[in-house]
């Protein structure tokens, strides 16, 4: 009777070691379903309130990039590539020209 308890027991902490892995481990088909929210920056600037208020149609507002930079790709306004703007199918695309390294990426969170 001693040696079934110590068997079981045994097998708990093995099924307990299984049961603490798979909860440490992120399941790939939840992550890959959170959505997250991208945005291209052309640019910016600052604008006092009396600038913004005077602005209407055709008023054109100086960013700070000069022409023919790289875009910014942010994700969940994090910085995650560069590039430049494409058409495809009359549709704006951005072709990635660079990628920030993961290590960088995660420095900023």
């Amino acid at each position: 009777m001693a040696e079934t308890t110590t068997e079981n027991s045994e097998d708990n902490d093995s099924g307990s070691t299984a049961l603490d892995l798979s909860q440490s481990q992120i399941n790939s088909d939840v992550l890959q379903n959170i959505p997250v929210t991208i945005s291209v920056e052309v640019g910016r600037t600052s604008l006092k309130i009396r600038d913004l208020m005077r602005l209407t149609q055709g008023s054109v507002v100086e960013l700070d990039r000069l022409a023919g930079e790289p875009l910014d790709l942010l994700v969940n306004n994090t910085l995650v590539a560069q590039g430049e703007v494409v058409l495809v199918n009359d549709r704006y695309g951005v072709r990635l020209t660079s990628v920030i390294p993961t290590v960088d990426r995660v420095k900023n969170l």
